[in-house]
C-alpha cells in the first residue's frame, strides 16, 4: 500500500497573529517538526494551502477558503493521480502526530478522535470530497467524516493543539517530556 503524507498548512493563523507554520518551537520552525515526524511513515509528503522552501507544496482544491477539507481535497487528488492508495493527513499545528493507523479495511476513511486532521483517506474518496465542497456550505472535517461515515481510532497520545505563541512554550515543555 503506497502512501502520502499531507500536511494541512492552508490557514490564515489568525488566532496566533502571525505565520503559525513558520514559528519556531526548539529553534525549529513548526511545520518541520510535522514534517519530520509524517516522514518516516510515508511513502512521500505534500504540504497543502501554502509555499515552503525544500517541500513538494500544493494550492488547496478547489480553492483556500474551504478550510482543512480544501488541502485534504488536494491531497485525495494528488495522490490518486500519483499511484498512492491513502492519504496520511496530519495538521501543521498539532503534535506529537501519532503514528499511522493499521488499515483494516481498505475502503473505509480513519480520523483519530478528537483530532479530525489526523487521518487516513482512501484516495477513491476525492471524486465524493469535490461534491460535498461544491454542494455543501459546512466546511468543518467534523461534517465531512460524520458524512462519509469514517471510522475513530484511538491515540494512546494526548496531542495539542498550538493556536497561540504562549501555546508553543507548553509545546517545547510536552515535547521534552515525551522524548
Amino acid at each position: 500500500m503506497k502512501i502520502l503524507g499531507a500536511i494541512l498548512a492552508g490557514g490564515k493563523s489568525t488566532r496566533f497573529g502571525s505565520d503559525k507554520a513558520a514559528a519556531l518551537l526548539n529553534n525549529i520552525p513548526l511545520i518541520e517538526h510535522v514534517a519530520e515526524a509524517v516522514r518516516g511513515q510515508v511513502d512521500d509528503v505534500i504540504i497543502c494551502g501554502r509555499e515552503w522552501p525544500a517541500m513538494q507544496c500544493i494550492p488547496d482544491r478547489p480553492v483556500g477558503d474551504r478550510g482543512p477539507l480544501g488541502g485534504l481535497n488536494a491531497a485525495l487528488h494528488f495522490g490518486r493521480d500519483g499511484g498512492f492508495d491513502y492519504v496520511f493527513s496530519v495538521g501543521c499545528d498539532v503534535l506529537p502526530i501519532p503514528q499511522m493507523p493499521a488499515i483494516t479495511d481498505p475502503d473505509s476513511a480513519y480520523f483519530v478522535e478528537n483530532q479530525f486532521l489526523f487521518g487516513m483517506w482512501p484516495v477513491s474518496l476525492a471524486p465524493e470530497l469535490d461534491w460535498h465542497l461544491e454542494h455543501q456550505t459546512n466546511y468543518a472535517m467534523r461534517h465531512w467524516i460524520e458524512t462519509i461515515g469514517a471510522r475513530p481510532l484511538q491515540s494512546q497520545t494526548a496531542h495539542f493543539n498550538i493556536n497561540q505563541p504562549s501555546d508553543l512554550i507548553y509545546a517545547a515543555d510536552q515535547l521534552a517530556t515525551h522524548t
